[in-house]
């Protein structure tokens, strides 16, 4: 493709909503079945491991497309990527439906992964291609808001659904299915917005393709997303269980609730410090982080409902303004051409912590219970973030003094050119 972008039947505006609300969607419907737990678990008996495992399936294959095809879109166009995504989706949705054990369950989780992944790095990076010149916050705004928001929803609907409709392991699967379904024919209509590259093979090598001028802030910001991610795969997994057992609320919508507690408070934080300053914006963000994980550890211990679902409420919040300041950091530093490899490695990041410390603990529940387990999960994410916040400090003063003394300290270190910038770590 040339560099003058061939355009399709939708305009650019209407186009950067469409694909906000399909990153929406996607989100939605990874949610939805967690609410959806107890059922399956109810039919098919299986444990908590098992039922992290369930949930990994998802984040692992997630991580394994974000790897591998991530960075397509840089090179083969946004629409092709996202159009392969949504039929996958659809595939996901019927499986879903047609689910009747835990294996078919796993396949179902699995295809929803891969389509997630796929189409993360070519939405967030159309997002981006697609703001309007003279609004550039907000394509991170949105790109840090619409999967929140999407979270959120997707429990909470799946939650009412699961206590008061007919068949709620059915008819919140067929409504996604009808809306991917539609999301997909329109995708052709998308105005296509990458440039397109050689080198479309040797991109599905696994890497993140983090441009070696952005490294040192991607490794500072990395640790805060890994500790927030990790608190929303807790709760995502294992939220229902911790409000049944620890807590003693009843009703298979308090689990839904407790996720749309905190993505939903992610969600109005992020809209809350639209527009500030992006470092200040994560520091307070993984402050509130801190805060509201303690409050939650304080209510389990009493144990209060109340003051769980306020700790939730507030570690939510700095989950949304951390993530959306981390997003406004990072992203502007990426050139057209980049920015599909680095929202993947961004999102490999955020799935790592979302994936792999929920696993450990469903291992950890079966041999020293849910309380424990919780306790020490929620300590190990409040250092991290402690550790996190410390280099963010510290990395923000250096650059106070390097900009106040131009002439006493060291000269800036020269940008690295575009075809040294190309390795990747």
């Amino acid at each position: 493709m040339s560099g003058t972008h061939r355009r399709a039947g939708l305009s650019r505006p209407f186009a950067f909503w469409l694909i906000a609300t399909v990153q929406c969607l996607l989100l939605f419907a990874s949610s939805a079945p967690s609410p959806l737990y107890a059922v399956y678990q109810g039919q098919w008996h299986f444990s908590a491991g098992m039922l992290t495992a369930i949930f990994a399936m998802y984040a692992l294959t997630l991580l394994a497309a974000l790897l591998v095809v991530g960075k397509l879109s840089d090179h083969i166009g946004r629409r092709k990527v996202l159009g392969a995504a949504l039929v996958v989706e659809v595939v996901s949705m019927l499986l879903f439906i047609t689910a009747d054990g835990v294996g078919p369950l796993l396949a179902a989780r699995a295809a929803q992964g891969l389509a997630t992944g796929a189409a993360t790095g070519a939405t967030s990076s159309a997002l981006l291609d697609l703001q309007p010149p003279h609004r550039p916050r907000l394509g991170p705004l949105v790109n840090s808001l619409a999967p929140i928001a999407g979270l959120a929803l997707g429990a909470l609907g799946s939650g009412l659904l699961v206590e008061y409709a007919p068949a709620p392991e059915v008819l919140v699967y067929a409504l996604l299915l009808a809306a991917f379904a539609l999301a997909a024919l329109v995708t052709p209509l998308l105005p296509e917005t990458s440039p397109g590259r050689p080198g479309a093979a040797a991109s599905l090598v696994p890497r993140l393709a983090v441009p070696r001028r952005i490294r040192p802030l991607f490794l500072t910001v990395a640790p805060s997303l890994v500790a927030v991610w990790a608190v929303g795969g807790l709760y995502m997994s294992l939220g229902p269980s911790i409000a049944a057992h620890t807590l003693r609320l009843g009703g298979h919508l308090v689990g839904g609730l407790v996720i749309f507690a905190q993505t939903g408070s992610g969600a109005v934080g992020a809209l809350l410090r639209r527009g500030k300053p992006p470092r200040a914006t994560m520091t307070l963000g993984f402050a509130a982080f801190l805060i509201g994980i303690g409050t939650t550890l304080g209510a389990l211990a009493v144990p209060s409902p109340a003051l769980f679902f306020a700790g939730i409420v507030i570690a939510g919040y700095g989950f949304g303004t951390g993530f959306l300041g981390a997003f406004q950091t990072i992203a502007p530093l990426a050139e057209p051409d980049e920015r599909a490899g680095l929202m993947a490695g961004m999102y490999v990041v955020c799935y790592l912590g979302f994936s792999v410390p929920a696993v450990i603990a469903g291992l950890a529940v079966q041999r020293y219970g849910l309380g424990p387990t919780t306790t020490v999960y929620s300590v190990a994410v409040m250092a991290l973030a402690v550790v996190a916040c410390a280099g963010l400090l510290v990395q923000g003063r250096g650059e106070k003094r390097a900009a106040t003394a131009p002439y006493g300290g060291l000269p800036p270190a020269p940008q690295p050119a575009r075809a040294a910038d190309a390795d990747h770590l």
